[in-house]
């Protein structure tokens, strides 16, 4: 299978192709992901099937404010992920392999429920890193489009091209988390490097596919002025201004224990960010420094209202135009 290669015939070591990791893995071990080994000469998903969670979300909480605005979509999750971020906010599932005992869900089932949840778009990839649940993934997704159902991906982003393009046919949407824009940060902070993510940014956008950015902004690392300006700017090149952007507010979390990120830092940086994109949102934020609204850049008109995750489209044509100016906001409605 292409997503491995041997590397030794004599002691069956095995590469595993999947992510920029590329872990070099003995008959038995895992790599760094923790849920993907080499078993019986091939690289296999110990977490094929099982769960963390599953719900029925708004999709603006993945978030995706330009996909089905005002939808729901179910979201499901496993275990592991092929970073190792101090900050990890969701590190209970992400930071360990699967416990004895855990839920299983196999891709039919996954979609037969999907099918039958009330005014419910599709399934959302989600709550751990789904790269490294890659085969449970494209198998649900592809069963998924073949019902009619969406399929949304919120990813690190760290993945080969190779897989992330065959995954570009099945998934219709993806958020992905781009940290920093400083490959030391990701050295030292996750234990990764930032090209291959900058890469995955690249491809996506140029997929026809779906793409929304999220930023978890944290103090004293990658809040400086000009490291947003740069990252907008690359951002506005290599995906388009319309990509939208979401900058969320750090809470302590795991490892770290930097206090909260100042609301005031947030909207500064939104301000820096908004003169290379069109649409910057925040996030984990509260009363007047939530900007959920979504503003047509040209004539200023609110066109869809968010207060929280109730979301309520006020100013858009059914082909996703601003009813006042008629400029292009977004396709997926």
């Amino acid at each position: 299978m292409w997503l491995s290669k041997n590397n030794d015939e004599k002691d069956g070591t095995l590469r595993c192709l999947l992510c920029p990791h590329a872990c070099l893995l003995k008959p038995g071990e895992r790599g760094i992901c923790r849920v993907r080994e080499n078993r019986d000469g091939v690289i296999s998903l110990i977490t094929y099937g099982i769960i963390s969670g599953y719900a029925s979300d708004p999709v603006e909480k993945k978030p995706l404010y330009h996909f089905f605005p005002g939808s729901n979509i179910i979201s499901v999750g496993s275990y592991g992920c092929n970073l190792s971020c101090d900050f990890c906010q969701n590190y209970h599932i992400s930071q360990t392999g699967p416990p004895a005992g855990s839920t299983r869900l196999s891709p039919e089932e996954l979609v037969a429920r999907a099918v039958r949840e009330h005014n419910n778009i599709g399934i959302a990839y989600t709550y751990n890193e789904p790269v490294i649940w890659y085969e449970y993934v494209t198998d649900s997704a592809t069963l998924a489009a073949a019902a009619g159902l969406k399929n949304v991906m919120v990813t690190n982003g760290y993945i080969n091209r190779k897989p992330l393009e065959e995954l570009t046919s099945v998934i219709d949407a993806f958020n992905i988390d781009l940290k920093a824009f400083s490959n030391d940060f990701y050295r030292r902070y996750t234990g990764s490097t930032l090209k291959p993510v900058l890469d995955a940014i690249g491809t996506v956008a140029h997929s026809g596919k779906h793409l929304e950015i999220t930023t978890l902004i944290l103090p004293g690392l990658n809040d400086s002025a000009g490291e947003m300006r740069s990252m907008t700017e690359w951002i506005a090149r290599n995906a388009g201004r319309k990509v939208p952007l979401h900058l969320s507010r750090y809470f302590p979390m795991y490892l770290r224990e930097t206090p909260a990120t100042p609301e005031e830092t947030i909207l500064q940086l939104k301000d820096i960010a908004s003169e290379s994109l069109d649409f910057v949102y925040t996030g984990n934020m509260s009363g007047r420094y939530a900007c959920g609204d979504t503003v047509c850049p040209s004539c200023k008109a609110v066109v869809v209202k968010r207060s929280g995750y109730h979301t309520v489209v006020t100013g858009l044509t059914g082909e996703g135009r601003c009813s006042i100016c008629n400029r292009e906001i977004m396709k997926w409605l």
